[in-house]
């Protein structure tokens, strides 16, 4: 497995069949993907995730791929979140039942997308290399200025960087409120509830949901669901939608 991959897994506390869900995604390996959704597919909080890598197992004609891709197509149109559409789209047009997408094809790590998307807006933001898809952040591109590695004048340069503005924070409060809707203990669901109210309400909800290690792992799985699919919707809105890479010989 690739660090990059370690670390994102490292970072959500992911355990089980949502890591090697996760792992095999980044690698691209789509006959692992299928072994791991063949029986019972994808769960509701994964299915932005588990697309990804069934669009690289129909592109790689693993056998049982285009029943899985159908499944997530109709799984996605139901859910509805942001993101869900496209990759429906996308899985349809990879499939052949659906018009061909008019996005360009590049090879972005939503992850770190959405990591430059969202949060603080004073850290937040920065660009995309659409000529290989590597995702800079704010402070690499003000790094790479102040070391010279880079020059001003070519730095915003349309051919080659697609800016990427922050957009703060108020989606992820959003997706507080929605995870708190969907925990079932009472009591765990109100304590939540009053932690979010006002400043520090994100350290003051995982604080309290540090509590119980199994509602901390679902809420950084449908935390990173729900982001992946907003960093889909914004790259599509750019004209461009995601190309699976194969890393699984890297």
């Amino acid at each position: 497995m690739g660090r990059a991959a370690q670390h994102y897994a490292q970072r959500d506390g992911l355990r089980g069949a949502a890591f090697r869900l996760r792992a095999a995604v980044y690698r691209g390996d789509g006959p692992a993907v299928v072994d791991l959704l063949r029986g019972d597919g994808a769960d509701d909080d994964s299915l932005q995730l588990a697309g990804d890598g069934v669009i690289a197992a129909v592109m790689q004609r693993v056998d049982g791929a285009a029943e899985l891709a159908r499944d997530l197509v109709v799984g996605l149109r139901r859910r509805g979140w942001d993101g869900d559409d496209e990759l429906a789209d996308q899985l349809e047009a990879q499939l052949g039942s659906g018009p061909a997408a008019m996005l360009h094809a590049l090879p972005v790590d939503l992850e770190e997308l959405a990591g430059i998307l969202e949060g603080d807006p004073l850290s937040v933001g920065g660009r995309i290399d659409i000529r290989t898809g590597a995702v800079w952040a704010k402070a690499a591109i003000e790094y790479a200025l102040e070391t010279g590695e880079e020059d001003e004048d070519t730095a915003d340069d349309p051919e080659r960087w697609l800016a990427v503005h922050g957009e703060g924070s108020r989606e992820g409060y959003r997706d507080m409120e929605l995870f708190i809707a969907s925990v079932e203990d009472p009591g765990r669901a109100e304590r939540l509830a009053i932690a979010i109210r006002g400043r520090g309400a994100f350290r003051r909800f995982k604080d309290d949901l540090a509590r119980s290690r199994g509602e901390l792992e679902r809420w950084h799985t449908f935390s990173a669901e729900r982001q992946r699919g907003r960093a889909r919707s914004w790259l599509a809105s750019a004209g461009y939608r995601v190309l699976p890479v194969d890393h699984r010989d890297s």
